[in-house]
């Protein structure tokens, strides 16, 4: 059937990203940005010295990025295990008792809504595919998808990228310029950078742009403005 062209029509297309690995990216992306920018302006503001913030800033991604992509892999790991532990669960459920868990199937269709003859055939057809009747299990019940491919090292290897980019944004004007330079075009640098990673995720979300863009820079800027008034006080004690 050929669909005609209308303006309203709505294609869903399949994104090239999961929606746990866009989390992942997000988080470290915009952690790095945050997180970097706090600390190496609230040392430039204290120091006064590129060496310093450079190095400190360099120290700062360096352990973050790791820290989080473990801390990523681990409780991945951990969530993946245990729904590993539930499918195993389910399959010996569906080999010892096929008949309880395809009347349990054919209830939990009836729940969502199909017709009683529909569901009752469809729990009969995935109770034939040992495969199938588990997807289907695991899905409606346990709420797992089997083999969705985000893998714990996937993940962290996402968030220890997105980790290391985001925190280059803030550093970089320091390795360019003057640090009394540096200070605002780095802040106005990740500002930028958070915007434009508010303004991404709408691809997915379908949010207006602008407002997203917005949420995004004025929630995270909020660790700038931290980072520079915990250097001030910093910098006034130690010259005092």
């Amino acid at each position: 059937m050929v669909i005609p062209h209308n303006p309203e029509y709505i294609h869903h297309t399949q994104g090239k990203i999961s929606s746990s690995l866009l989390r992942e990216m997000v988080f470290g992306l915009e952690d790095g940005m945050v997180s970097t920018l706090g600390a190496v302006t609230g040392i430039a503001a204290a120091t006064n010295s590129q060496f310093t913030t450079l190095l400190s800033g360099f120290v700062v991604i360096s352990v973050e990025s790791i820290s989080m992509a473990v801390g990523s892999y681990l409780s991945n790991k951990s969530e993946k295990d245990t729904d590993d532990r539930k499918l195993h669960e389910e399959r010996e459920e569906l080999q010892q008792f096929p008949e309880d868990e395809k009347e349990e199937l054919f209830e939990m269709y009836v729940d969502d809504g199909w017709p009683k003859q529909m569901a009752k055939d469809m729990a009969l057809i995935a109770s034939k595919d040992k495969h199938l009747f588990l997807r289907e299990m695991a899905y409606r019940e346990l709420e797992i998808i089997p083999d969705n491919g985000d893998y714990p090292v996937k993940k962290g290897a996402v968030m220890f990228v997105s980790y290391v980019v985001g925190g280059a944004v803030p550093l970089t004007p320091y390795v360019l310029f003057p640090i009394q330079e540096a200070i605002p075009i780095s802040i106005i640098f990740t500002l930028i950078g958070l915007f434009i990673l508010g303004i991404f995720t709408t691809k997915f979300t379908k949010r207006k742009w602008w407002k997203a863009g917005l949420e995004m820079t004025a929630l995270a800027s909020l660790a700038a403005i931290i980072g520079y008034f915990v250097g001030q006080i910093a910098d006034s004690f130690i010259k005092h």
